[in-house]
C-alpha cells in the first residue's frame, strides 16, 4: 500500500493534480533491476519506472570507466531527443525517490504488431530505415556529453562476452568443462574474433533494438530501452533486430532488409556501403552476440531466477549454426563447441 500511494503521488505531482483512486497494474519486467507500473487507466494514465536507489551505476554487463554521474536513461534520452528520434517522453523524474515518470505507450510493442507476420514487411523495413537515419545522424552529430560516446564495444568487451557464453552456455549448460588444450583454443578464437569485431569503426549504437524494445504508438515506431548505449559497428543493432531471439526470421528476409539498410543509408547522406563485406561481417557479429545471448538467457535463469528468456536459446543458437555456415574459416571452432552444445552441430 505505501508503494501503491508513492505511485500515485509521483503522477498527481506530474500533472498536477491528484489520483487518489487510480488504479495500478504492474506491468512485466525484463531482466533489468527496474520495475514498471501503469497507475490509471488508458487514455488518462502513465507509467512510473522504479529504479534501485544506486540508478545510475553503471550497466549490468561489463563495461569499463567509472559509473555515471547522471542516469543513463535520462542522458542517452536527451541526446536521441535531440537526434529526432521518437523516444517515451520523460514527465518527471523524482531522482531522490528513484522514481520517474513517463508516457504511457500502452502495449504494443513491435513484437505484438507484427500480427502473425502479415505486416512483417512494413515494419521490418521502417525499423531498419529508422536505424539507418539515427546512425547517420548520430555519426554527424557526436556528443561527448552522451554517455553512449564514452564507452564501446572494444576487444576486452567482445571477449568478455563470448566468455560469459563459455563459462554459461557451454560449461553450466553441459555441467562440463573444456579440456586444457580447448580451453586454450578457445580463448585464442575468441581473441581473434574480439580483435576483428573491435576493428570496425564505431557510432552510437542501441544494444538491443530488438522487438521488444520497440513500441508502436499512434502508428509511430517508439524507441526504448536505450540506456545502455555505446559506441559500435553499424551491423550491431541490425543483428538485435534481424537475428532477434523472439522473433525468427528467415536469410532471404533478413539479406532484403539488409539491402533496404544499406539504401536508406545513402540516402539519408552517409556514403555507399558495399553488400559483401557488410553482411560479412553481419554474420561473423551474429555468431559473437548470438553465444552471448544464449549464455545470458542461461545466467539471468541460474543467477537471477528469472527462467523466462530460456525459451529464446534455441533460436540464439539456430541463428549461431547458420552464420557459422557463412563463415567456414570458423568450422573448427563451431566443431568444438558442438562437443559441449550439440544444438550447434554442423
Amino acid at each position: 500500500m505505501e508503494l501503491e500511494a508513492a505511485l500515485r503521488d509521483q503522477v498527481g505531482q506530474a500533472v498536477g493534480r491528484p489520483f487518489p483512486q487510480a488504479p495500478i497494474q504492474k506491468l512485466k519486467g525484463d531482466a533489468s533491476n527496474r520495475s514498471y507500473y501503469r497507475v490509471g487507466k488508458p487514455p488518462e494514465s502513465w507509467v512510473v519506472m522504479v529504479m534501485p536507489l544506486d540508478a545510475t551505476k553503471k550497466s549490468e554487463e561489463a563495461t569499463k570507466g567509472e559509473p555515471p554521474k547522471e542516469l543513463p536513461f535520462v542522458n542517452v534520452h536527451r541526446y536521441l531527443e535531440k537526434l529526432g528520434v521518437r523516444v517515451p517522453r520523460i514527465v518527471r523524474y523524482d531522482e531522490p525517490a528513484g522514481m520517474m515518470v513517463l508516457e504511457d505507450l500502452t502495449d504494443l510493442t513491435f513484437e505484438a504488431a507484427l500480427e502473425g507476420g502479415k505486416n512483417q514487411q512494413a515494419l521490418y523495413g521502417r525499423a531498419v530505415e529508422l536505424l539507418a537515419r539515427l546512425r547517420v545522424q548520430a555519426e554527424r552529430n557526436a556528443d561527448p556529453e552522451c554517455l553512449a560516446f564514452t564507452r564501446a564495444f572494444d576487444e576486452d568487451l567482445y571477449d568478455w562476452e563470448l566468455h560469459h557464453f563459455r563459462e554459461w552456455g557451454l560449461e553450466a549448460w553441459s555441467g562440463k568443462k573444456p579440456t586444457d588444450a580447448e580451453r586454450a583454443e578457445l580463448d585464442r578464437t575468441f581473441r581473434e574474433i574480439a580483435r576483428t569485431l573491435a576493428a570496425a569503426p564505431r557510432g552510437f549504437t542501441h544494444r538491443d533494438y530488438q522487438s521488444r524494445n520497440i513500441m508502436v504508438k499512434d502508428g509511430e515506431l517508439v524507441v526504448i530501452d536505450f540506456q545502455d548505449a555505446l559506441q559500435g559497428p553499424r551491423q550491431y543493432d541490425l543483428v538485435a533486430l534481424l537475428r532477434d531471439s523472439y522473433v525468427e526470421l528467415d536469410r532471404n528476409f533478413v539479406d532484403q532488409m539488409l539491402d533496404r539498410y544499406i539504401q536508406a543509408f545513402h540516402e539519408a547522406g552517409g556514403e555507399r556501403i558495399e553488400p559483401g563485406p557488410f553482411k560479412d561481417f553481419f554474420d561473423l557479429l551474429t555468431i559473437q552476440r548470438k553465444l552471448k545471448d544464449a549464455g545470458r538467457f542461461e545466467f539471468i535463469n541460474r543467477v537471477k531466477g528469472n527462467p523466462g528468456f530460456l525459451v529464446s536459446i534455441p533460436a540464439s543458437l539456430r541463428y549461431v549454426k547458420a552464420a557459422f555456415v557463412r563463415r567456414p574459416e570458423l568450422r573448427p571452432l563451431q566443431d568444438l563447441i558442438a562437443r559441449y552444445v550439440p544444438e550447434l552441430a554442423a
